[in-house]
């Protein structure tokens, strides 16, 4: 026989006996669903709450906003065919300034609260984070994931997750 091939068929039951001890030893695996934890925790909800509480006076305002806006321009088409031509340009132009101004104000508001959206989410992730390294840690995993296209209820810690992190807020 050839060394070079007497050398690649040793390589070879090298990488099988490799192969076979590393899947004797099995590998423990979780899975996390974000959305759930998200949906499920106290955190999030008490997070969501407080959100809410702090942009409804703006949200108002602006609803309040657009509606004089809509009621204006009701009046507008109303009185438009006994206006002067003057009279029915300044309140045209009366009109879209506003309707500038509210477009201005809302897309600040939207951006606000996108802004904090983020920033909320960022430290709310952060404590879930974690709590799944605890647990990572604790119970010895070689892997846990939050993205799976597919996960089996046996490698699904999400209801142990949610369970830690309502643990932290009942404090």
């Amino acid at each position: 026989m050839n060394t070079s091939y007497i050398k690649l068929l040793s390589a070879s039951m090298l990488v099988a006996l490799v192969s076979v001890g590393a899947q004797a030893q099995e590998l423990k695996i979780g899975y996390v669903n974000r959305d759930r934890v998200m949906s499920e925790t106290n955190l999030f909800k008490a997070a969501d709450a407080k959100f809410k509480a702090e942009f409804a006076k703006r949200e108002k305002e602006l609803q309040e906003l657009d509606a004089k806006l809509k009621a204006a321009a009701e009046r507008m088409d109303k009185d438009a065919p006994t206006l002067n031509e003057a009279e029915r340009g300044r309140r045209q132009r009366d009109l879209v300034e506003q309707d500038r101004e509210f477009q201005r104000k809302r897309r600040a508001f939207q951006e606000d609260v996108a802004q904090r959206q983020q920033e909320e989410i960022a430290v709310l992730f952060e404590r879930a984070s974690k709590v799944i390294k605890q647990i990572f840690e604790t119970d010895k995993y070689d892997l846990i994931l939050q993205e799976a296209v597919f996960a089996g209820p046996r490698v699904d810690i999400t209801d142990k997750v949610i369970k830690a992190l309502n643990a932290q807020t009942s404090k």
